[in-house]
């Protein structure tokens, strides 16, 4: 298979298909800490700036990928919907697909796409597709099926005008396990918050993301009962970011800095498609299955479902979970590197402290009283490993 990866980002998608014998003949992203970092793990590979520019895909690309911005879709974004300004470049997918036969797209986004502006976004992309003869197929996957602690929702779209989706995206099901397989060592959650929600996630962080509502990259925190003090609420490093991410631990490191001397890897890792979702997706394309989930007619389709499948105005309703299969799952303190993980700051901490005390949202008791002291802690000044006040700048 030849492969074509348009707003590739750090090659979530492309790294699988490479690990299978394909052959990826094009990358392209518009960001050049993307470029610097595709440059360093594909060097062999003709690699293009913008979307806009390209006249053509290369001669024999059998597989479109395309994980197009989210700013316009995800509700740290713009939300200003797939006519956005950044969102809206996926209309250059449908471009050169119109002057290339492909066998397959593989198209992935935020999972507030299906709901945006009365599902507005799922609307124009079924019809573009429709338009150009494809059928397509759509489902919202959760990426703890790959075995990595990161309970992240992504929609992945597969379509195609000679092969049949279904026996892609709906030839597995393991359906949503019970609440046993994760322990309760450790639960995510975003700082960033606190007013109308957390992100809470038991023994996993919440999707990792390149903005936050208050507007900056930055990671999830981590409560860790039973901690030394000060270590209960701490932040993972940018490699273990990586690893929950499915990449090798350094793979963003050759990223540009900003023009204030700032990593991007945050921001690079929080965009990123996790690999161990891409790898299960390439798995069925190269080995087709029978169809095996339950699926109905719609009718009135109204809001879009978690899974679907269309064609030529028809659309049908598949009851699928978000786990079509279950990896060993790697416990979240299995994989964070502690010893790397940075205390949540004074600020940080005192700031979300804050806002939970205003909001109504129900606490754990023990979370509430850890946070508390966290907060006391890192203003006192004590330093019962030395170096608190450093690490807490980093």
């Amino acid at each position: 298979m030849n492969v074509a990866g348009l707003f590739s980002g750090i090659g979530g998608l492309e790294l699988p298909f490479e690990a299978h014998g394909a052959n990826t003949v094009l990358l392209c992203d518009a960001w050049d800490s993307s470029r610097s970092v595709l440059s360093a793990h594909f060097p062999d590979v003709r690699l293009s700036d913008d979307v806009r520019e390209l006249d053509e895909l290369p001669d024999g690309v059998d597989i479109v990928t395309a994980g197009f911005p989210c700013t316009d879709l995800s509700q740290a974004g713009r939300m200003a919907g797939i006519r956005g300004e950044e969102s809206g470049l996926v209309e250059h997918v449908f471009r050169l697909l119109r002057a290339r036969e492909v066998e397959w797209l593989v198209l992935e986004n935020v999972r507030n796409m299906l709901v945006l502006d009365g599902g507005r976004a799922m609307s124009y992309l079924v019809s573009e597709l429709e338009a150009l003869g494809f059928r397509w197929a759509y489902r919202l996957v959760d990426s703890r099926f790959t075995g990595v602690p990161q309970r992240r929702h992504r929609v992945l779209l597969v379509a195609s005008r000679h092969h049949d989706p279904r026996t892609v995206l709906f030839a597995d099901e393991h359906g949503e396990p019970g609440s046993s397989i994760f322990r309760d060592d450790a639960f995510g959650f975003y700082w960033t918050e606190g007013l109308t929600g957390l992100g809470w996630a038991q023994d996993a962080v919440p999707p990792l993301k390149g903005g936050s509502g208050l507007g900056i990259p930055s990671p999830p925190a981590v409560w860790v009962p039973g901690a030394d003090t000060g270590r209960r609420l701490v932040t993972p490093c940018i490699e273990d970011a990586e690893a929950l991410q499915g990449f090798e631990r350094g793979w963003t490191a050759p990223a540009q800095l900003d023009r204030r001397g700032k990593s991007a890897r945050w921001k690079l890792v929080g965009n990123a498609v996790t690999v161990g979702v891409a790898e299960w997706l390439i798995g069925r394309l190269h080995r087709p299955g029978e169809v095996v989930v339950p699926h109905r007619r719609l009718n009135t389709p109204g809001r879009w479902p978690h899974a679907a499948y269309g064609t030529a105005g028809e659309v049908w309703k598949f009851e699928a979970s978000s786990w079509p299969i279950r990896r060993e799952y790697r416990h979240l303190l299995d994989l964070l590197t502690q010893d790397a993980a940075n205390p949540l700051s004074q600020r940080a901490s005192a700031g979300f402290l804050s806002r939970v005390k205003r909001s109504r949202l129900r606490f754990v008791p023990e979370f509430l009283a850890d946070l508390e002291q966290h907060v006391e802690y890192m203003a006192s000044g004590d330093t019962h490993h030395g170096k608190k006040r450093r690490i807490a700048a980093a």
